[in-house]
């Protein structure tokens, strides 16, 4: 699998994670679901493509202050329940 795609997999279930917990939603809302389709555009856009970074280790940062704290946010709550709820996905985002 494409280290994009990974990339993708893993946003999404932390996102979903995150709303689930949050907002109390079994599907993504609207503010969850935007914030998911910003995150896809941008891996999507990667100027280092299919061999982009992890975005905390890139030196060029194109998410827009607002999102990147947000999308910190999910992380910082999603990372510790990954690896109960998705352990194998964890494990690849670590080693990337």
């Amino acid at each position: 699998m494409a280290s994009t795609e990974r990339e993708k997999r893993t946003i999404s279930a932390m996102t979903r994670i995150y709303c689930r917990d949050r907002h109390g939603n079994k599907e993504l809302c609207e503010e969850c679901r935007a914030l998911l389709a910003y995150a896809f555009k941008r891996i999507d856009h990667c100027m280092f493509g299919p061999d982009k970074p992890a975005c905390n280790d890139c030196t060029v940062h194109c998410y827009g202050p607002k999102m990147r704290e947000k999308v910190k946010e999910i992380m910082r709550h999603s990372g510790p329940k990954m690896v109960y709820r998705h352990p194998v996905m964890a494990f690849m985002h670590l080693i990337k």
